[in-house]
């Protein structure tokens, strides 16, 4: 095995179940070391940090590679970044192409441990920051949002087809209009709590640049800087349209192959509506 250079001495790929996290680690001249499972808490975290010190190597010479797969990993990159250590995130597609290059057949925990620190030795992925507070603001209120919104639609569902019987039990259509009211109330508090944070936060300026652009309001605005992290991750206007699937890659080879392009689908989604209501 070979590996690009860089800054780092020690490479360690972590496996994150739910109540669980396997890890294990690597060297340039090593291959990787048997497996550690650690417990998903926060002693779990120190006893994992501490297991890392002993190999005397300091923290911001140690890349830490972890899935971005569900919220398990949360709590120990966040852990893990405030030690002092450095912590990349990568895409479960990126390993799983990287994992069918190998010669290797068996999947455990264990092993999907060795793959990552292997993974993290060869390739040296980009150093992960976590969010400023305004991104979880944002992001929890607008998915709480969605989730009010995907509860409301039934109910109206619910009553409009009631109302085609010949027969309306009044108190059972009142249970119904009562629980639309109540989430229309909720709502719309959190749309006020978010154009709260889109007024007077960090994100405020370009917020007020995006509702600036017709057909772009409140919601779109807000999921727009959530999912680029204010732009960051772009570095520049095309760069932004590949991301939200404007300018989806070409996928074919030959006169066999004629597949989609690809795009990120809801980014995509977000930003076509902007357009179509232009």
């Amino acid at each position: 095995m070979t590996t690009t250079p860089g800054p780092y001495r020690l490479f360690v790929g972590v496996d994150i179940a739910a109540r669980s996290f396997a890890a294990s680690w690597i060297t340039c001249a090593c291959p990787p070391a048997r497996a550690l499972t650690f417990a998903q808490t926060p002693d779990g975290f120190t006893a994992f940090q501490e297991r890392l010190c002993s190999l005397d190597l300091p923290p911001a010479q140690t890349l830490l590679v972890l899935e971005a797969t569900g919220s398990y990993w949360v709590a120990l990159a966040l852990s893990l970044h405030d030690a002092g250590f450095v912590v990349a995130l990568v895409n479960p597609a990126q390993v799983y192409n990287y994992a069918r290059s190998l010669p290797r057949r068996a999947k455990t925990d264990a092993l999907d441990a060795q793959l990552l620190a292997q993974f993290a030795a060869e390739r040296q992925p980009a150093r992960w920051t976590p969010p400023p507070q305004v991104y979880h603001e944002l992001r929890q209120r607008l998915l709480v949002r969605d989730g009010l919104l995907s509860m409301r639609k039934p109910s109206r569902n619910q009553r409009h087809a009631l109302e085609q019987w010949p027969v309306q039990i009044a108190s059972a259509l009142k249970q119904l209009d009562e629980l639309s009211a109540e989430l229309d109330q909720r709502i719309a508090t959190l749309e006020a709590e978010i154009s709260a944070v889109l007024s007077d936060g960090a994100w405020a300026v370009s917020a007020r640049l995006l509702s600036s652009i017709t057909g772009i309001g409140l919601i779109t605005s807000a999921w727009l800087l959530v999912g680029t992290l204010n732009f960051e991750g772009c570095a520049s206007a095309a760069a932004a349209a590949a991301y939200v699937g404007l300018v989806p890659l070409a996928h074919s080879s030959g006169t066999s192959v004629r597949g989609r392009g690809s795009g990120q689908a809801g980014m995509r989604g977000c930003a076509r509506r902007c357009i179509w209501r232009r």
